[in-house]
Order: C-alpha cells, then structure tokens, then sequence
C-alpha cells in the first residue's frame, strides 16, 4: 500500500471532520486545550492503516522495526511507542467516520454474514477482565467463543456496504435491517435469517431476502439465478477470512475495549484500500442457459 496517497486522503478527510465536529460538539462546562501533538492525528491514523495493510501480527512491533527504522523520512515527527498507543485512543471516532465514507456503492446484489471476533482463549475466560461486560459467550461452526460478532454486508465485488458490531450473542436476524437501510435489489444470507418479519420487513424496502430452506420447511420456487447466488454466498466467507487473518481484525492482546474497537475499524478501512479483493463475475445473460420452446 502507498502511504502518500492513503495520507493525503485521510488528511483531507481530517480536515473537513474536525470542523463539522467541532461545530457540531456539545460543551461540557471545562475548559480543554486543542493544542496540536507532535505527530499528527492523519499520521497516526495512516500508521494504524498501514499496520493492517502491513501483515505484521504485533503493531508494536510493525512500528518500532518497519516505522522507525524504514519510514522515518515519511514520518519526521515521530514520538515513542508508549506516547504513540496514547494518541491512538483519540483516532476511534475519526476512523469509524472515515470507514463510513469508504463504503461501496449498492449493485443489486449483496451478501450478508456475521463473523466471531474472539478476545480471548477459551480457558481464560474467568479470568479475563478487558472485557469484562462487553463480550458474551457464544457457539459458532466451530465451537463456543468468547467475544463479539460482527455482522457484514458485501455487494458482489467484495466492497463493505454494512456493518455493526454486537455482543457475541446477539442474533444476526436484530442487525440485519439496520446494516441494509441503504440497499436494495437482493439480499443473500446462510439460514441464520430466516425470519417471515425480517422478509416483509427488507420487502417493503425493496430489498429481497434470499436463504436455503431448513429441512423442516417446505419446498417453493426458486429462480436458476438465485439459486446461482445462493451457491456463491461463500464469497462473504472469503472476505471475513481476509479481514482476520490478512487484516488482523482478531487477536487477543487488546488491553482496553478502545484499543479494539480502533483495530476493528483500521483493518476494515485496510481492506477497502485493497486493489483486488474477493468478486464475482457476474453475467446471467452469458451464464444462464437460454430456453428454447
């Protein structure tokens, strides 16, 4: 990934966002001081970018042997890894409004999933404190979890449209009109939203569900082409693979819920500045067989 150009956007996203916000801010009767830090707000925020661009596991690590040592021309001001994490904390707000404005466009065709985000091992659970009335249990395909789910809407090029961060017990059917406001066209998901209300509810929207059956339900008509999507849902697996293990959106080392919800929010922004990601060809008139009667 290029750090000019992923600087000069963010700065000049900065700058509109400070002004919008500082208009927009409620007093609270203190007097704070906004002095300007030696690194800057943008720079920190490219750093964290970076990190999960980067493929490094440790963002201590990323900064002190790739930062510090290779990017100090880019960087000039740069300060101690203590004072870095510090001014890290004040970029949360700044990186979600900046994940808001870097989400695809809505083609007709979207996929939605939820994915676990575990915060720790499974053993230290009793102990564990960071999270301690944040993160729930739960029980994914691959056994019980402790942590939070995130909950995703892609369209067929792999772009985020949606997304929402719960609890790890919350239901995918409570999300699933909030992340689709926007959307319309058709909607694939796995049989977790089966749900008749959330159907009417994205059919008034315009917005069309589309699920497998469960084997208690009955038989109805289902179109070659969307049964052709309903067999490429996996391309949502493919992206939440991505985002763990390629953008670090998981791990278990976070020691504030702060820290966590700015790594959430970084790996995201690093895989929307990703050139190829996960699609589908989609072309039903060259794909789907013509009928001659």
């Amino acid at each position: 990934m290029e750090i000019l150009p992923l600087f000069c956007e963010i700065d000049d996203f900065l700058k509109v966002f400070e002004k919008l916000y500082q208009r927009r801010a409620l007093p609270n009767g203190k007097r704070t001081r906004r002095r300007a830090t030696r690194l800057s707000q943008s720079e920190v925020m490219t750093i964290l970018v970076l990190y999960h661009a980067s493929g490094y596991k440790n963002l201590k690590a990323f900064y002190l042997e790739e930062i510090v040592r290779h990017h100090k021309s880019e960087f000039p001001a740069l300060c101690s890894y203590c004072r870095f994490v510090q001014l890290q904390a004040r970029c949360e707000m700044p990186l979600y409004f900046y994940l808001l404005a870097k989400r695809g466009e809505c083609t007709g065709i979207s996929f939605i999933d939820a994915t676990s985000l575990k915060v720790c091992h499974n053993l230290r659970i009793p102990s564990h404190k960071v999270f301690r009335g944040s993160a729930t249990r739960d029980k994914s395909s691959t056994g019980w979890y402790y942590g939070f789910k995130l909950h995703l809407a892609i369209n067929e090029r792999g772009e985020i449209l949606g997304f929402y961060l719960t609890a790890a017990n919350v239901d995918e059917r409570v999300t699933a009109d909030w992340i689709t406001q926007t959307l319309t066209g058709k909607l694939i998901g796995d049989k977790g939203y089966i749900s008749s209300s959330l159907f009417k509810t994205l059919m008034t929207r315009g917005l069309r569900l589309i699920t497998k059956l469960r084997k208690n339900m009955k038989n109805r008509l289902v179109s070659l082409e969307d049964k052709m999507l309903l067999r490429k849902r996996a391309l949502i697996e493919t992206v939440n693979d991505q985002l763990k293990n390629i953008s670090n959106i998981e791990h278990t080392r976070h020691r504030s819920l702060w820290n966590f919800l700015g790594n959430l929010a970084a790996g995201l922004i690093a895989y929307s500045w990703k050139e190829k990601k996960p699609s589908l060809n989609l072309n039903f008139k060259t794909t789907v067989p013509a009928i001659v009667i």
